[in-house]
């Protein structure tokens, strides 16, 4: 994947009719009746530049079954599809569900049977007509964490995924231990994958505008170390050390363990020093705390 900085200006330059520019997405949002949302965090990105620049930053292939969450009006999915690969759009809002078909078909015809949107909840949606190779979106800043750990819980065929976030939380994401930002997004990505932030996306681009920038984040999928602990486990583990970051391990895994001793000898036992705090350990020191918190 390519490691781009993207630019902030929302004008068209270079576009063509196989994309939506700023013109073409405000038409199509009157056609449908649609206004963006917070409520669906919904930002339609209306610069093609900026769309291919996602495009290349995933690598994606011809050969590839692409799935994207939240298309909204189809800016991304025309980029994904302009590759020759299969893109599945996951969208909750009906209205736009029933355009995308049409969209396509006006911008890139010999693209249709390549496209399939499946109207549901990004959140819960648990089975997709075919399994996907990659995810490339860009997720609804309201639930974007939990929308992305979802998908890589509920579809291990991933192999990688490119999304935009909120910039904030794409330090998160790819926060290292010990940093400020590194937290409960940085470990749990960090089971299924390698993280890193790999370019900023600007304001302007967008249609609202929001009130933050936006970083590209990066995750490329690992075999996650189940045979030490499942991952139900590890997480519960990882809540409970930054439910109360600022206090040492050992005090913030009382409650889990049972008991303030306990955690102490849980945590010794897997070889973590109990006057750490959660920001100091990194996912395989929390793999190893669940497997000394319940030995199978």
């Amino acid at each position: 994947m390519h490691n781009p900085d993207l630019p902030s200006g929302g004008h068209r330059a270079g576009a063509d009719d196989a994309l939506l520019g700023a013109a073409e997405v405000r038409a199509l949002a009157e056609l449908v009746g649609v206004r963006p949302t917070k409520q669906l965090g919904q930002n339609f990105v209306i610069d093609p530049n900026t769309v291919r620049r996602i495009v290349a930053s995933a690598a994606v292939t011809a050969d590839e079954h692409i799935v994207e969450i939240g298309p909204g009006l189809g800016s991304l999915t025309l980029g994904l599809l302009e590759t020759g690969a299969a893109v599945t759009a996951v969208e909750v809002d009906a209205v736009l569900a029933g355009r995308l078909p049409a969209t396509i078909a006006a911008h890139q015809p010999s693209a249709v049977g390549r496209f399939e949107v499946v109207r549901a909840d990004a959140l819960t949606v648990a089975e997709l007509p075919t399994p996907p190779d990659a995810l490339v979106a860009n997720l609804p800043y309201n639930i974007s964490v939990p929308v992305l750990l979802h998908f890589l819980a509920a579809f291990p065929s991933l192999k990688r995924a490119l999304v935009m976030v909120q910039s904030e939380v794409a330090d998160r994401l790819a926060a290292a231990p010990g940093s400020r930002t590194y937290g409960v997004p940085s470990v749990k990505a960090a089971w299924f994958a390698e993280v890193r932030r790999v370019g900023a996306v600007g304001r302007n681009v967008f249609w609202p505008a929001p009130n933050v920038d936006s970083g590209l984040v990066e995750l490329v999928m690992r075999r996650p170390p189940r045979e030490q602990a499942g991952r139900t486990a590890v997480f519960a583990a990882i809540d409970a050390a930054f439910a109360q970051r600022r206090k040492t391990l050992r005090a913030a895994l009382a409650g889990w363990a049972g008991s303030a001793t306990r955690a102490g000898e849980i945590l010794e036992a897997a070889g973590i020093d109990p006057r750490l705090r959660g920001e100091a350990i990194r996912i395989d020191d929390f793999v190893r705390l669940a497997a000394a918190h319940d030995p199978r």
